[in-house]
């Protein structure tokens, strides 16, 4: 089992009727394994069982990145000059659900802030703030993702290694019947019988 982050959490949703019913939601991450370097065995499927679970989430929750809200620019008319719908979603690097082992690859990506060594991720893809905040969250997933995607190496199956094994075959045999025919075309034009 592999422990999470969890939050808990109060939303209000209002029925058409008046009435309001509270509903408790729990967001929850995987807390990623406690090493730098994926060199051994242990680790890198550690890492793997965390990467499945981290995938599952599909987003971050709310509370793990400071989130803050500006007037986006473009087209939209007076929405646009009203409205604060652009989000910017901000995430210390070194954060507890961030992996230890991709948090000098995600230094080198463009959403890293070197002044406050954090992530930045913005979003401005729709008029709706509830949509950007999504957008933004799911940004931050994909990056971090990524990152720790990068470290992790998957072993061939027996099935792949013996496709590779065909294609070398396959390449070394044309490779045979390409040098063959060379040789044969040298042979030929070498003995014309002129020295004779």
């Amino acid at each position: 089992m592999i422990p999470r982050i969890a939050r808990e959490s109060l939303y209000a949703l209002t029925a058409t009727s008046g009435w309001t019913r509270w509903c408790r939601l729990i967001h929850a991450l995987p807390i990623p394994p406690s090493t730098a370097s994926l060199s051994r065995v242990e680790d890198q499927e550690g890492a793997k069982v965390w990467l499945c679970s981290f995938e599952e989430a599909k987003t971050i929750p709310k509370n793990l990145v400071e989130l803050t809200f500006s007037r986006s620019s473009g087209p939209g008319g007076q929405n646009v000059n009203k409205v604060e719908t652009k989000v910017s979603a901000r995430c210390r690097v070194d954060a507890s659900w961030i992996p230890m082992w991709a948090r000098e690859s995600l230094t080198r990506t463009p959403y890293y802030v070197k002044t406050s060594h954090s992530l930045l991720v913005s979003s401005s893809e729709s008029r709706s703030q509830a949509r950007n905040i999504d957008d933004s969250l799911g940004k931050m997933h994909a990056v971090v993702m990524d990152a720790a995607k990068n470290f992790i190496t998957n072993e061939p199956s027996a099935e792949q290694r013996q496709r590779v094994a065909n294609l070398e075959k396959a390449h070394d045999s044309r490779r045979r019947l390409e040098k063959d025919k060379r040789s044969a075309v040298k042979k030929m034009r070498s003995n014309k019988g002129w020295s004779d």
